[in-house]
């Protein structure tokens, strides 16, 4: 089990959304598809994942952009749809 304190991963956030803020205000990512694997094969490190997918970024920026318009539609899958998005963002910008 891994233990995150919230306070020290709201810290991080804000330590990379500064990164990118002193940067270019609209960030393109040269990629869209991407391979997702269903979450209970994702930690099953001792097989090989059978059922994968295929995500697309747009459609989870999407549904971040949807959560942003209307609060109620916050849903805690969007963990999910913000780490596809930020995945693809540290895998543009490299180091």
């Amino acid at each position: 089990m891994v233990e995150i304190p919230v306070d020290k991963l709201k810290g991080v956030f804000d330590l990379l959304a500064e990164r990118i803020c002193a940067g270019e205000q609209v960030l393109e990512i040269n990629k869209e598809a991407f391979w997702s694997v269903p979450p209970d094969q994702a930690y099953e490190i001792y097989s090989e994942p059978r059922d994968l997918t295929i995500g697309m970024l747009s459609e989870s920026w999407g549904h971040l952009e949807e959560m942003l318009s209307d609060p109620d539609r916050v849903v805690g899958y969007g963990f999910v749809w913000l780490a596809e998005v930020l995945r693809a963002i540290g895998d543009e910008a490299g180091s």
